[in-house]
């Protein structure tokens, strides 16, 4: 008993050091017992305040813990926190709601140290049923949770503007889900482990090896993202796909000749390494029907490796657009189509929006080249004549006299295909009016921004291989002879 003075019904204030000198008490007592408001102080620091009942820790109280820091004010049951209350830890967290002896247990808001939110309920001191989280990078998702962990159905909005609908298990995306990637790629199907079960792995053109088509007509590529089991990806869609075309990058050696140096120095540009052994330079595309070509009919011509396109006229009027989808210019360090383009303007083909893993790009064509490829594409040439392999580089000799004499086989090119062309464009552009014939690369790369799910996939490349006008006619007569017969 304390040394205080108490009344007749042992009611009173007084201070008490009990015999271990680990409590004393000061405060209201009732009868021999801490009752009313009163101060439980522990030897290390830690106090508790408030109300007690029959000498128990009972009702409204502060309680402060030495040894961590934290505080909590709110209701006690028997010296335990339960009910209503709020504790503040020491690094800056805080959770205000409903404890159940000693533990955090039906709804509340907890706010970490980082300042994450979540509002929803607790067993168990843990994150359980359902509830709002807000992450420090401005995630914010909302659902079922299972100690500690997203488990259950749940949506996540990220802060980059990506939201995922769907099942959850070990805090990460497993079951049935949709996202839709702040890129545009829409992926809807099954998740394992917080990865699309039928994710695309590579890009694949279909049709030949090697395309063989002639000069002057368009190709239609069709595209397909494949897993790794070589099945279409069609629980995807949007990923944004470019085509490219390229040209064998020749070295041409500083000793060479100064003005035909600086016209390679002008259009050089890093090479994009391909499949087939050789480095490639950007070669300019152009869309058939949006260009100032006419459009050529897909007429399939035989060949050891594939069908080629003749170019057969069709009248303008005969030709309605196809509706395409979501199409955009291509974005990101990829090479662009447009390099090297000078003269007249060409409409590059469109990047095309992937749907149920699959793309269509229609009616392209290469594009006459451009005055400072003019080099490049004589080098094979050049070669071809003189029966020796390409060793990569030419005399200061020759080079000159390509230079020299450039114009004058641009020209008569120029001369021979004005006489096949009869349309008002087509006289307008006499000079390069046609892609020469050879050896080109195809590459249809993507271009997705940001890439879906941080990777980007390879590209792929076919072998273009232009044939002279000249084969057409003998091509197409046997075709013609073939379809009549059948």
């Amino acid at each position: 008993m304390p040394d205080n003075i108490f009344d007749i019904d042992g009611l009173g204030y007084g201070l008490y050091v009990y015999p271990n000198s680990f409590f004393q008490y000061e405060g209201e007592w009732k009868q021999g017992r801490k009752h009313g408001h009163g101060k439980l102080l522990f030897k290390d620091g830690s106090y508790y305040e408030g109300e007690f009942v029959d000498g128990e820790i009972m009702g409204n109280g502060l309680r402060y813990w030495a040894s961590t820091g934290n505080t909590y004010s709110g209701q006690f049951v028997s010296g335990e926190l339960h009910g209503h209350g709020v504790m503040q830890y020491k690094d800056g967290g805080k959770y205000e709601g409903e404890f159940s002896y000693g533990v955090r247990a039906g709804h509340g808001l907890l706010v970490d140290k980082d300042g994450q939110t979540y509002q929803g309920t607790f067993h168990n001191n843990k994150k359980h049923g359902g509830g709002k989280m807000t992450f420090k990078n401005g995630d914010k998702y909302e659902g079922d949770w299972i100690r500690d962990q997203r488990q259950g159905h749940g949506v996540l909005h990220c802060a980059d503007g990506t939201i995922y609908e769907g099942q959850w298990r070990n805090d990460v995306f497993n079951g049935q889900g949709t996202e839709i990637h702040c890129s545009g790629v829409i992926y809807d199907g099954l998740w394992i482990n917080g990865y699309p079960a039928a994710q695309a792995k590579k890009i694949v053109i279909l049709g030949p090896e090697v395309i063989d088509v002639i000069q002057g007509s368009a190709i239609t590529l069709h595209v397909q993202l494949q897993n790794e089991e070589g099945e279409v990806s069609e629980y995807e869609n949007g990923r944004l796909l470019e085509i490219w075309a390229g040209v064998k990058n020749h070295q041409i050696p500083a000793s060479s000749s100064t003005s035909l140096f600086k016209l390679i120095e002008e259009v050089e540009r890093k090479p994009v390494k391909t499949p087939f052994g050789f480095k490639c330079i950007s070669y300019p595309l152009m869309d058939a029907v949006s260009g100032s070509w006419e459009l050529k009919a897909a007429v399939p011509i035989s060949g050891k490796s594939g069908f080629a396109l003749a170019d057969l006229p069709i009248p303008k009027g005969d030709i309605e657009p196809e509706s395409r989808s979501d199409t955009l210019l291509g974005t990101g360090d990829a090479p662009s189509n447009e390099d090297g383009f000078e003269g007249e303007s060409l409409h590059p083909p469109a990047s095309q929006r992937v749907e149920r893993g699959c793309v269509v790009f229609r009616n392209i064509m290469l594009a006459p080249p451009p005055a400072n490829y003019q080099p490049f594409m004589l080098l094979d040439e050049l070669n071809k004549k003189g029966g020796k392999k390409p060793s990569g580089r030419i005399s200061a000799e020759k080079a000159e006299k390509m230079t020299v004499s450039q114009e004058k086989i641009v020209d008569s090119r120029s001369e021979v295909t004005a006489k096949g062309y009869k349309s008002k464009q087509d006289q307008h552009s006499t000079k390069n009016s046609r892609v020469l014939p050879g050896q080109y690369v195809i590459m249809v790369h993507e271009v997705t921004m940001p890439p879906f799910l941080g990777q980007t996939l390879p590209p792929a490349f076919k072998l273009l291989r232009v044939f002279p006008e000249k084969t057409k006619v003998k091509n197409i007569k046997k075709e013609t002879v073939k379809a009549t017969s059948t």
